[in-house]
């Protein structure tokens, strides 16, 4: 039986795909890299355990024993926390931090995936490699279609959202009457829509789409009910993610939450 170490930050991504990496056949050896990791993983792993994210070393040595072949890292761990000082890192840790040449996304994840691959002869593979069917195709996903005027908004936010994705900024922007009221950075999507949903002051749209040059191995972006729940805490009225490229967790949730306020989503 194949084995598959699974890094998991925060959210349920992590549990739908070491679910499915179970049904699939894996022996699935779960890394907790945060507290607030989903404690429900263990249900479908066949060895847990917590170890911090900036325990690297620790974090090698337990793929190599368990003698992994594949890893895929999935579940939000932001950047904030390199700034956060809460965690001494480790030696290993250190090195990698010591070596970038920048802290943007893909510089910081390309440098771990290749420490990762060198340390442990395991392969890092496509986060999205066991979960596909969470990429919605294109199309409103929603009872309410969009406005003229919000699909305007989509239209522009989607592109938006991919400029600063091609520079490696974020994946995140929040506009509204075609003006730009957010865009997200180190602090994360949810962060962003809170900020330009209340400069907004109702009505926002919230664009979520993958880089030009994502490399899904890591940060493939993703939407669920958090999402949700905070574009309904600042009255934001239409989400609008890449068809395809972007994941949907909880899918039923969602739209069900979506229903009930009003507000449309579209894959695009």
């Amino acid at each position: 039986m194949e084995k598959i170490g699974l890094l998991a930050g925060i959210g349920f991504l992590p549990v739908e795909c070491a679910k499915a990496a179970r049904a699939q056949g894996y022996e699935v050896y779960v890394v907790a890299l945060l507290p607030e990791t989903e404690k429900c993983l263990q249900e479908y792993a066949t060895d847990y355990q917590e170890i911090g994210v900036f325990k690297v070393g620790k974090i090698l040595k337990y793929l190599r024993d368990k003698e992994v072949t594949q890893v895929t890292m999935i579940g939000k761990v932001t950047k904030e926390l390199l700034y956060a000082h809460k965690t001494m890192p480790d030696f290993k840790t250190m090195q990698i931090l010591m070596s970038l040449k920048n802290r943007k996304d893909d510089t910081v994840m390309e440098a771990l995936v290749d420490v990762l691959e060198k340390n442990t002869g395991a392969k890092v593979v496509d986060q999205t490699a066991l979960i596909r069917p969470l990429m919605p195709a294109a199309g409103t996903l929603t009872r309410r279609q969009p406005t003229a005027e919000e699909r305007k908004d989509m239209e522009f936010g989607f592109k938006m959202a991919k400029e600063i994705g091609r520079m490696d900024v974020g994946q995140t922007v929040v506009v509204k009457d075609l003006a730009v009221m957010a865009l997200e950075a180190i602090e994360g999507t949810d962060a962003c829509i809170r900020r330009g949903g209340q400069l907004a002051r109702g009505g926002a749209v919230v664009a979520k789409v993958a880089k030009p040059q994502q490399d899904k191995r890591f940060d493939v972006p993703a939407v669920g009910l958090t999402t949700l729940k905070t574009m309904v805490e600042v009255g934001a009225k239409a989400l609008v993610i890449e068809a395809g490229e972007t994941l949907l967790v909880e899918k039923d949730k969602v739209l069900q939450l979506a229903d009930a306020n009003d507000i449309t989503i579209v894959a695009m």
